[in-house]
């Protein structure tokens, strides 16, 4: 004689009975799918670890270089864009050739990183092959190679104007060239500056792509102070310098007070939990109000360095918090779901 089963069986039995009626009435079952021992999928919490256990969205793998890459190319174009402003506005032309040594050095710097974190010269040189203007890596590579040869004719040109002139060379000449040189260099540094944001930005992390409007903006802005910092450092301490620090300071203290407020919802978690959180929050005390404060307390060569040092933490941070993204499934879901927890949109 079989048993009868126990309560708990002949309930469970009912309610698949019911579920498979709904199911082959409405063509969907409403109630949540229970927990199958021993199978593929983790028990608790399977839809914060991804598929079977694995990772959503593959991290990045960017070595140390696309950190600093991004902090020198982004000083360097602005400082590009400084030496137009301070030509065009009769400031002193040792002042336009600081500006310009400094996006010179950048756009050779900036391609040796590039090309460090590409692995070989060859993928580098692969990626001039094609112009593709709807992807912002393609766009990036050419506005580095067309910064670049503005940047250092430029500063050349800047330094060998005696030596021009002795030769014969007219100086209406000269300045007409330059000027056309520095136009190219401040209008394709402004672009390097902030493309790199506009890269992030348009990939799948959650930590870049729910804040696709903000990283150009404040890539750009702190690739200013950055540039207006170093000039400073260099033995440039004048008022309109001093005054971009200002401005920045404050601009990027008003940034770092809007992260710290949306630090509720999951897709806030990579902005302010773990090793991303800290840098990210060192970055913006660094290159906000401690910048700021020493700015307005006439500590000039002390806040050009924070910043310098912010400026650097920031990209690191940026970084870091696309990897701790990436690798938290549920982070990836709310995002995708239309749920980003009040991120900065």
């Amino acid at each position: 004689m079989i048993p009868e089963p126990p309560d708990r069986t002949r309930a469970s039995e009912s309610r698949l009975d019911m579920l498979r009626e709904e199911a082959r009435r409405t063509g969907r079952v409403p109630d949540a799918g229970g927990q199958i021992a021993g199978g593929p999928i983790p028990r608790a919490r399977s839809a914060a670890v991804g598929y079977y256990g694995q990772p959503v969205v593959k991290p990045p793998v960017w070595t140390w270089e696309v950190g600093l890459y991004l902090f020198v190319g982004g000083t360097a174009g602005m400082a590009g864009l400084i030496a137009l402003v301070a030509w065009t506005m009769g400031r002193p032309i040792e002042l336009v050739r600081a500006a310009l040594g400094l996006a010179a050095a950048g756009a050779v710097i900036a391609p040796a990183l590039l090309i460090a974190d590409l692995g070989r010269p060859k993928r580098f040189l692969y990626m001039l092959r094609v112009f593709k203007w709807r992807s912002p890596m393609s766009m990036g590579v050419w506005i580095l190679m067309f910064f670049s040869a503005s940047a250092v004719p430029a500063f050349l040109l800047a330094e060998g104007t005696e030596l021009l002139t002795r030769y014969g060379v007219p100086e209406g000449l000269q300045r007409s060239l330059l000027l056309l040189l520095l136009i190219g260099a401040a209008l394709f540094g402004l672009l390097l500056a902030t493309y790199t944001g506009v890269l992030l930005g348009a990939t799948a992390v959650p930590a870049w792509f729910l804040h696709h409007r903000l990283l150009p903006f404040h890539f750009g802005i702190v690739a200013l102070g950055s540039a207006a910092a170093a000039l400073e450092l260099m033995g440039w301490r004048i008022s309109a310098l001093n005054a971009i620090g200002l401005t920045v300071g404050g601009v990027e203290t008003g940034i770092g007070a809007w992260i710290e407020m949306s630090r509720k919802g999951v897709t806030a978690r990579a902005l302010h939990q773990g090793g991303a959180g800290t840098l990210m929050r060192c970055a913006g005390v660094a290159t906000g109000p401690v910048a700021l404060i020493a700015r307005l307390l006439g500590w000039v060569p002390f806040a050009p360095l924070v910043f310098l040092t912010g400026a650097i933490l920031s990209r690191y941070g940026w970084l870091a918090a696309g990897r701790f993204s990436a690798r938290d499934p549920e982070e990836t879901f709310a995002a995708q779901q239309g749920n980003p927890g009040k991120g900065l949109v």
